[in-house]
Order: C-alpha cells, then structure tokens, then sequence
C-alpha cells in the first residue's frame, strides 16, 4: 500500500501573531512553526500502516524552502521520502490542485491529510483533493482500518459518531482520534541522524491561479475588564447582567 501524507507548515499554536503591511500580510518574524496536529496525527497513523502493514509513506507540503525543516521532521518520524511542491500556498484550491497532480503521478492507494489546518481552519483541501482524483473520501476520520482494498472507518458527526465501509483509493481527513496525543511520536536522534539521508524532491509547481485573495486579517477584540461581584449581593449581579450584559 502506497501512503501519502499531506504536511502543513504552521505557526505554533503558542505564537504570538501580528500582522504587516496594513494587516494584509501575517508577519512570520519570530514565530516558530510546525507540523499541522491533524497532519500529526495522519502521519502517525501511517507510520503504524508501514509498521504492521508494509506500507511504503511519503510526505507532501505545498510551500517554500523555509518547509522544508517540517519535512525533514515527519522524515525523522520515519516517512520514507517527502515532496516539497515549490509554490505559496495562497488559497485552499490552489494547494488542492497542486497536490492531486502528485497523488494522480503517484499512484497512491490511500491519501491522508489533516480535516483542516491549524492556521486558517478552512476544512477545504481534503474534500477538494478527494473530488479532483476521483477517490473515496471520509472526513473527520477519528478511527480507520484497512483489510486489503477494503476500509471500515469512524467519523465524527453531529451529536455522535458514524461508522462506514468503503475501498482504496480513498482520501481521509483525519483528526484526533485517528491516534491518540500519546501515540505522537518525538523524533529521536536516529531519526533525525537518518532523515538527512532520505530522499526530498522539490517539484515546480504545475502553473494554477489562486481563486481566492486575502483581503486583510483582523485579531479578535481584546476581553473588556472583568467586575468582580461580591457573592453575597446578588441584586448587584442581576443588575450588572440586566443593565450592562444585556443577558437577562
């Protein structure tokens, strides 16, 4: 079974973000990046595919040389190679386009990518990767197994959890669940000493349009200050939740 794992490269949840160029620009100085968690947990899971299956893993990221680091990562993780698609990553379809071409060359059985990104949240690229090369696809894949070309797989849905069979080749976009943030696994310096040996191809990208521009980023509003009510005068609270909240 061929495996493909779909890497982003994304800030650090703890990052501080700010934003350049009158707030149309997210501003990378100081901010340390990483593995997108769901791609984490993908790459986790095919690890145990090539570990208890045979399965043959590669990694894939759409973006610039600076991704690179986060390749060389899930390689020390243990991916046996990695493609680096050499263009920005502007828009959810732009990046679904130019990952359907490697998975169409490559021949892959089964896809997996995180449900979304850490950065943007778009939920976008897995269903739009999955529609382009005519696979299967589960989202929100929180448990799969795999007998042959035949797949059982647990999603998560509204109010509980759904289970459905389906066949290779098939695309998931994967959560938490998939494996557990005690399965993750921490490159160890084998790892690293052997990642610098395996093969990472840098492809040019096959020429699409972004269909979407940012137009600017907004931060949230800052929380007001918080009144303290003293718990024994409640006609305080109920007036403060009246007048002020708004909420009763």
């Amino acid at each position: 079974m061929k495996i493909l794992v779909c890497i982003s490269h994304v800030p650090d949840t703890t990052s501080k973000i700010n934003f350049t160029n009158n707030d149309t620009e997210f501003d990378k100085n100081g901010v340390q990046f990483v593995i997108n968690p769901y791609d984490e947990f993908c790459l986790t899971r095919a690890m145990w595919f090539k570990e208890k299956q045979g399965a043959s893993v590669t990694v894939v990221n759409v973006g610039g040389a600076e991704t690179e680091t986060t390749l060389r990562k899930a390689l020390a993780i243990g991916a046996d190679d990695a493609i680096r698609i050499n263009t920005d990553p502007t828009d959810g379809f732009l990046v679904a386009k130019e990952l359907a071409a490697v998975v169409k060359n490559g021949n892959y059985d089964l896809v997996l990518a995180g449900k979304e990104s850490a950065d943007y949240n778009g939920q976008m690229v897995p269903g739009m990767l999955a529609a382009l090369v005519d696979y299967n696809f589960v989202n929100g894949c929180v448990e799969m197994d795999v007998d042959g070309t035949n797949v059982k797989a647990k999603r998560e849905i509204d109010g509980g959890a759904e289970v459905v069979s389906t066949s290779l080749p098939l695309v998931i976009g994967g959560q938490k669940g998939l494996v557990e943030e005690k399965d993750l696994r921490i490159p160890n310096m084998r790892g690293i000493m052997m990642a610098r040996k395996k093969p990472l191809q840098v492809l040019e990208a096959i020429g699409n349009d972004a269909a979407t521009a940012i137009a600017s980023f907004e931060k949230p509003i800052p929380k007001g200050a918080v009144k303290l009510v003293d718990a024994d005068n409640l006609d305080a609270l109920i007036d403060l939740l009246h007048n002020e909240a708004k909420v009763i």
